[in-house]
């Protein structure tokens, strides 16, 4: 039975399942019934956007791993059967495929967000955490999805990555060998990463289901970084929300069908058309390009440090780079959220946005290429003040702007901008201050 003065949701067969198991009245309050604040801008769909990109994902994994063969002999064939024999194996695999791609694109773009808008501050910690923990599910997902069709980057991607534990004292010979199930990448390797793959997005919708549930307890962050003050402040999610979230999601799905109809190759290596060949090195060996800004860090520490050997240094920073995600809450002392209010802030963070695709660039190109042959500048060195940046930001001048940037000053509620100054802002804000 529901609960208090809860009253079931619907009628017949809907209402009888509400009274024994109230999930109808569940939705109805968390979703259609949820008060947001009334200014979200587009940059809030993606959280929907992401929810279906996620069950897509899924989907289309499960129908392919019918199909797949995890073995060495087999995988690269049984993906070209996939391609060719299949019915809509094609748009299947190329859905899959591009789907991680404007999946990492969508992640990237909601955490730019909530850098922008500091959703990461009190009380949404907890819930920025969650979506870094998502953030690294994926990039695990991705890379073990990456060596599945065991083609020629595959292969020396996988063979690469997992080396680098080995630059880890002590333990770490034995952690490479217990990812490759043996001294090489070879067919345990491959069945082990299948399996994870097919297991990691399930975890990772757990870890969904935890962030929502923290989304509802903490509320939503706004584009003007102020909490809402009463109802004015606020539209019910449904159906203010939902058609927006739908209009957006239109217009992305329009775009990925693009790519997936049209360019379905463009983001993927033609290196991967062939099969795995251990004698037979790549002239040069990258990752996806989710991985470039990463991939670009670890190798511009190609220099020991006092007694930290290059290779462990690369790691390291590496890691390091992908851990201060996590401590962001706690090295931003500012108390206004949004760069809206902060402009210096907001000049700092478009040299950083900057600064990723520089890293970005950098990761793809062989890092003794010339850049500008009169300077002698080569990749490496704009991998090194890249690299310098990422980390100066968060550790050194976030700390330092919370303390030191004075902000414009806030509005006294969202919807002070909307209605304009004089008199109706102030009888539209002066109840809820004084209630506050």
């Amino acid at each position: 039975m529901s609960s208090g003065n809860q009253q079931p949701v619907g009628d017949g067969l809907v209402k009888w399942i509400d009274t024994r198991l109230p999930v109808f009245s569940y939705l109805q309050k968390e979703y259609a019934e949820f008060q947001s604040p009334k200014n979200f801008n587009w940059f809030w769909n993606f959280g929907a956007i992401l929810t279906f990109m996620l069950v897509m994902m899924i989907l289309t994994g499960i129908i392919l791993a019918m199909q797949y063969q995890p073995n060495t002999m087999l995988a690269f064939d049984s993906v070209e059967r996939i391609m060719r024999d299949v019915n809509h194996g094609w748009m299947l695999r190329y859905m899959h495929a591009n789907g991680a791609t404007f999946f990492f694109i969508a992640v990237y773009i909601h955490m730019f967000r909530g850098l922008y808008y500091g959703s990461y501050k009190n009380p949404r910690e907890l819930l920025w955490i969650l979506g870094v923990v998502i953030l690294v599910l994926m990039m695990a997902t991705a890379f073990m999805g990456y060596v599945l069709p065991w083609g020629q980057m595959s292969f020396w991607g996988a063979t690469v990555i997992t080396n680098l534990f080995s630059a880890i004292p002590l333990i770490g010979d034995s952690i490479v060998t217990l990812l490759w199930g043996g001294f090489s990448v070879d067919n345990p390797t491959l069945n082990r990463f299948f399996a994870l793959h097919y297991l990691f997005p399930f975890l990772i919708f757990g870890v969904v289901v935890l962030h929502v549930v923290a989304l509802h307890v903490s509320g939503s962050n706004n584009p003007l970084g102020v909490d809402p003050k009463g109802p004015q402040d606020t539209v019910s999610f449904h159906p203010y929300y939902t058609m927006k979230d739908s209009a957006g999601l239109a217009i992305f799905i329009t775009i990925f069908a693009f790519f997936v109809f049209f360019a379905p190759n463009f983001f993927g290596e033609p290196e991967n058309y062939l099969p795995a060949a251990p004698l037979n090195t790549p002239a040069h060996i990258v990752p996806e390009w989710y991985f470039l800004p990463f991939f670009a860090i670890l190798r511009s520490i190609n220099f020991d440090v006092l007694f930290i050997e290059a290779k462990l240094g690369g790691v390291i920073a590496m890691f390091g780079a992908i851990f201060v995600l996590f401590i962001v809450p706690w090295l931003d002392k500012s108390p206004v959220r949004s760069a809206k209010f902060r402009p210096v802030y907001r000049w700092f963070f478009w040299i950083f946005v900057l600064d990723c695709f520089l890293l970005g660039w950098v990761g793809g190109r062989a890092p003794d290429n010339l850049v500008f042959e009169g300077l002698n500048l080569k990749v490496i060195h704009l991998g090194w003040l890249a690299t310098f940046w990422y980390f100066f930001h968060f550790i050194i001048l976030l700390p330092l702007l919370g303390i030191f940037e004075k902000p414009k000053p806030l509005p006294k509620s969202i919807s002070a901008p909307v209605l304009g100054g004089g008199s109706a802002a102030a009888s539209a804000t002066a109840k809820p201050m004084e209630k506050a």
